[in-house]
């Protein structure tokens, strides 16, 4: 079976983990890697920066795949801009799930997301759009994940929460049971959202608190 060819959109560090990833997956081949116009020639893990986003016309949305390789921290602008660019060019997302990652057949997973090494996804949860849901990360059942949504390594999702569109959860904090983070929060790492945050901002501690609107 041939692989399905894929175009990375990011180069940085976030694009290493993505492309460990996708070598465990063995389902595409990935084609190059699009970035900064002067980070054209360099290479990635042994993958080609061949563009910059302005050359997405050079690949046929019939011929290849294209994955959003940029990071997200805080700020979920850049990944849904590009996103939005893909979906209105009519572009296919690939989804990544890692060999080693546990996805439930009972969970989903939308377009354009990475599920990296060691994550967990279990029973009647559902994940969005344009998401990372990064490694180590253990979404429990039924949870809701919106688009955009950065799920960082080793936080806890526990079941029947609902986090909200573009939001950012920081390394190691936990979500108690049935809670919903209000869209475009950050919750800082090692947090424990022991509530449900109605209004947007930054949270920290534990319990969590609001520091910034």
């Amino acid at each position: 079976m041939d692989k399905k060819k894929l175009i990375l959109i990011g180069g940085g560090g976030h694009c290493k983990s993505c492309i460990d990833t996708i070598v465990s997956v063995k389902e595409f081949e990935i084609a190059g890697i699009l970035d900064i116009k002067e980070k054209v020639g360099e290479s990635i893990l042994g993958f080609k920066i061949i563009g910059t986003d302005e050359d997405l016309h050079r690949f046929p949305a019939n011929d290849y795949y294209f994955l959003i390789t940029i990071g997200q921290i805080q700020n979920a602008g850049l990944r849904k801009g590009i996103y939005e660019k893909l979906k209105s060019t009519k572009c296919r997302l690939a989804t990544i799930i890692s060999a080693s990652a546990i996805v439930s057949k009972y969970s989903t997973v939308g377009e354009g997301t990475v599920v990296l090494h060691g994550a967990k996804i279990n029973a009647a949860s559902n994940i969005g759009e344009n998401c990372i849901i990064n490694t180590n990360a253990n979404i429990e059942h039924d949870c809701k994940i919106g688009r955009h949504v950065h799920i960082s390594t080793n936080v806890v999702v526990n079941g029947g929460c609902v986090v909200y569109d573009e939001c950012f959860i920081g390394s190691n904090s936990v979500l108690i049971n049935g809670i919903t983070v209000a869209a475009s929060s950050v919750i800082g790492a090692g947090a424990v959202v022991n509530r449900t945050l109605i209004e947007p901002g930054v949270y920290v501690g534990n319990p969590c608190r609001k520091i910034e609107k």
